[in-house]
């Protein structure tokens, strides 16, 4: 019996560069600067050129790439875990923007211990990437110091140092801490605690810092500070520690909104108690999940799609030779919805029910 053909064209290792520049009536060079980042093509001859690879089913040669210009087009995400929902939104972004630049995304996991860090950025460094996004996890003033002098091109994603000047992008932590302080304090509580994040990591101390000072304008201060250090299983057991006694807190702000779930989770399961009625909870990411109506967070959001957009150019910058940007800390809204008592006079046009725009 005879097999039907496919007009569907199959990837042929036999096409080339040179087939693709026939077929897009252009030079082979302006096939090989399309497909190579950073260089410059116009809209109108890429468009045609990568029509025409698609069509022959071209690939275009990596290795060879790699050999005329010296670079690997990979770049090294290095993450604690995946845990928080923050960081697979946030990798799948950064996979997405790096890939639309050229790039290869190589992914390793590392705990927030130094020496566990230094460890995967030897590994990295071993295959010879172009760049590393530390996204996650603490890194030492020596790594940064060696990855500095040995000129490794690299941005920490969600973290940061004390030193400004290095390369990094988060949110502005502690004018949300702030702001959350503020608006709890605004709509009337007194009796408001927080569940910090990882004292190692400068986020969680900024934003403890920022909903002390929050408080402070209203004469308030913190009811009682536990650290959950981003953990589940200890935010519940924060929560349990909070309300276990004869007054308790009226709010709490907390950390981010891995641990916000387990809290709301605590409160109305275990303890019975009522959101926002008997107790007020805002936390900090504004993940997908804290729309959804099971959780109706109040939350400080993480821009993440802008805050992956200036990871990526601040790094591509530096693989260009240009020179080292300090840190850029994005704004943090706070998202208005159900988990929080909303105080008087106050609009809410970012009370949000839906999924969020992910524009950013």
């Amino acid at each position: 019996m005879a097999l039907r053909q496919s007009n569907v064209p199959m990837p042929d290792s036999r096409i080339t560069a040179s087939d693709v520049a026939r077929k897009a009536g252009v030079s082979q060079p302006t096939v090989s600067r399309v497909f190579t980042p950073g260089a410059r093509v116009s809209p109108d001859r890429e468009r045609r050129v990568r029509e025409a690879a698609r069509e022959l089913g071209y690939q275009p040669n990596t290795l060879a790439r790699s050999l005329n210009t010296g670079r690997s087009y990979t770049i090294g995400v290095v993450l604690a875990c995946l845990q928080n929902p923050f960081y697979p939104e946030a990798l799948q972004r950064l996979s997405e923007a790096l890939s639309a630049k050229g790039y290869h995304v190589m992914v390793f996991f590392a705990a927030n211990m130094a020496e566990e860090v230094d460890g995967v950025v030897d590994n990295l460094l071993a295959h010879q990437v172009d760049g590393i996004i530390l996204a996650s996890v603490s890194i030492s003033n020596e790594l940064t110091d060696r990855l500095k002098e040995l000129k490794i091109p690299f941005v920490l994603f969600n973290r940061a140092q004390e030193d400004r000047g290095l390369p990094a992008v988060t949110a502005a932590n502690f004018e949300g801490g702030k702001r959350a302080g503020r608006f709890l304090a605004a709509g009337g509580h007194v009796r408001i605690a927080h569940i910090a994040g990882w004292q190692k990591s400068l986020n969680g101390r900024d934003r403890q810092a920022g909903f002390v000072a929050g408080l402070a304008e209203h004469g308030l201060a913190p009811f009682r500070i536990i650290y959950g250090e981003y953990d589940r299983q200890k935010a519940i057991a924060a929560t349990r520690a909070l309300f276990d006694c004869g007054t308790f807190p009226d709010a709490v702000f907390v950390g981010n909104d891995h641990m916000a779930f387990a809290v709301l989770e605590t409160l109305r399961m275990d303890l019975g108690l009522r959101v926002p009625d008997d107790v007020s909870v805002v936390g900090y990411d504004d993940v997908p999940m804290a729309a959804w109506g099971t959780y109706d967070l109040t939350t400080l959001r993480q821009p993440v799609n802008r805050m992956v957009g200036e990871t990526v150019s601040m790094l591509l910058a530096m693989i260009n030779n240009h020179p080292l940007q300090g840190r850029v800390e994005i704004d943090s809204p706070l998202i208005l919805r159900g988990s929080a008592r909303i105080p008087d006079g106050w609009t809410s046009p970012r009370r949000i029910r839906h999924p969020r725009n992910t524009t950013g």
